[in-house]
């Protein structure tokens, strides 16, 4: 008799309803405290049908939330934006501006760089000419780079490319002699008395033919 009244107890109707609505207030309580969490992703992502369902549910994103990462997003983008286009300005304002930078920097780079005075390269060149073996012509090469630069290792000409104490035309020829061409006097005498054994023998001959065109 007993076990007929709690078989019926616990079939009822009444019954199971209760009990249902225990487990729903029991699940509502879980996700309101957050008791209730949704599966942990696996490292190889595998999740079943009703897991899956559960995460995405449990990580619904507010619109309000949503919309202020729409507007970070978007001053992201348009900071970007700026950012590349002044880029782009930029490097075509250096494109256009490259041998004026390029001229300015060669020309603060040469200022720092020792000035010797014409005494000093006078005696450069003449160590430089004896050694050349034109001793007997010192006079006429001190006289034809007076009349070029007066022995200014530093003299450019404004009319044209030529540059240093023996004017080489353009400069840059002088770097076959050595690196250094746009400052150093020694270098730059170097290959002045080798262009003048190439093509007048020595300084002699090159200030005889000078005096004859004005230049050499």
């Amino acid at each position: 008799m007993r076990r007929s009244v709690v078989r019926r107890v616990v079939t009822s109707n009444v019954t199971i309803g209760v009990v249902v609505m225990g487990l729903l207030g029991w699940a509502m309580v879980e996700v309101e405290f957050g008791e209730a969490k949704p599966p942990p992703i696996s490292a190889d992502g595998a999740l079943s049908a009703n897991e899956a369902l559960l995460l995405v549910q449990a990580n619904d994103m507010d619109p309000l939330v949503a919309d202020a990462v729409a507007a970070a997003k978007k001053r992201a983008y348009i900071a970007e934006q700026k950012a590349k286009e002044a880029a782009r300005k930029k490097k075509e304002w250096y494109r256009k501006n490259k041998a004026k930078i390029d001229a300015k920097l060669a020309q603060e780079k040469l200022a720092a760089m020792p000035n010797p005075t014409s005494e000093q390269n006078l005696a450069a060149g003449e160590k430089l000419n004896a050694a050349k073996g034109w001793a007997g012509c010192w006079e006429s090469l001190k006289i034809l780079w007076t009349k070029e630069s007066n022995w200014n290792e530093r003299a450019d000409n404004p009319w044209s490319d030529a540059y240093g104490i023996p004017q080489a035309l353009p400069g840059s020829k002088m770097a076959t002699a050595g690196p250094n061409w746009q400052f150093n006097a020694a270098t730059q005498i170097v290959w002045g008395l080798s262009y003048i054994g190439a093509r007048y023998g020595d300084p002699c001959k090159a200030w005889a033919f000078w005096q004859r065109n004005h230049w050499y």
